[in-house]
């Protein structure tokens, strides 16, 4: 069921989490994704759970696309006291075998799963999705109570906070591959479309970790991609 989204703000607040509480939800579950448009990694999703009768959040938290990555770094251990969460992924092979959108859905359920798992009671939980499309419920075993909102990542700081868990975890992920693999420079662009990555890709190939379906190795052996 979608929200209608208010003017979009850089600072997060509880406003649309309280408008629930006010209906009768007793938990909000914000969700978020990262790497979606990444040519290389899994994409992650994030999930945060506030509880009713929260009134604040962790000083400086944003959307994780509006932090640096030393302020990310800083502000998720506080993200992490604030309340329970986990991330989800799916693999580069998965993305490239049944789709990104249904990757997305799974890589959720799975974060999901591990929220469920703390105790958190997630089947009844409103969760609230960034964006305007519901990519969650086709992949799920029974319904949940769904509300998608476009800037949720900016204006909620339930979807704030699952955006900077999912980024701090994938961005980690990237960083221990670059060890692995540094001829690509995930270590700075995290497996996204850069001209170091393309460069990599045209003198070494492809690894287990690239999307394989997404890259078109003739038009980078040509030069004609520009990351």
């Amino acid at each position: 069921m979608p929200v209608e989204a208010a003017p979009t703000t850089k600072d997060p607040t509880l406003d649309v989490e309280r408008a629930f509480f006010a209906a009768g939800a007793q938990i909000v579950i914000g969700i978020d994704e990262v790497g979606r448009g990444a040519i290389a990694g899994p994409v992650a999703v994030g999930v945060h759970a506030v509880v009713a009768g929260t009134h604040s959040f962790p000083d400086g938290l944003r959307d994780s696309k509006l932090l640096s990555e030393k302020r990310r770094d800083a502000i998720a251990p506080l993200v992490h006291a604030w309340g329970a969460g986990a991330v989800g992924f799916a693999s580069a092979e998965e993305i490239d075998t049944q789709g990104i959108t249904t990757m997305l859905g799974h890589a959720a359920r799975r974060a999901l799963l591990q929220l469920r798992a703390t105790g958190v009671p997630v089947e009844r939980s409103v969760i609230l999705l960034d964006g305007a499309h519901d990519w969650l419920s086709a992949v799920l075993r029974a319904p949940l109570d769904i509300r998608t909102r476009v800037g949720a990542d900016r204006e909620c700081a339930s979807v704030a906070a699952a955006s900077v868990r999912a980024k701090v975890s994938r961005d980690a992920l990237m960083r221990e591959a670059d060890a692995a693999h540094p001829e690509y420079a995930w270590a700075s662009n995290k497996g996204y479309g850069a001209k170091a990555h393309f460069a990599g890709i045209a003198t070494n190939g492809l690894t287990e970790l690239h999307r394989h379906t997404w890259i078109k190795l003739s038009a980078i052996g040509s030069g004609s991609l520009d990351g």
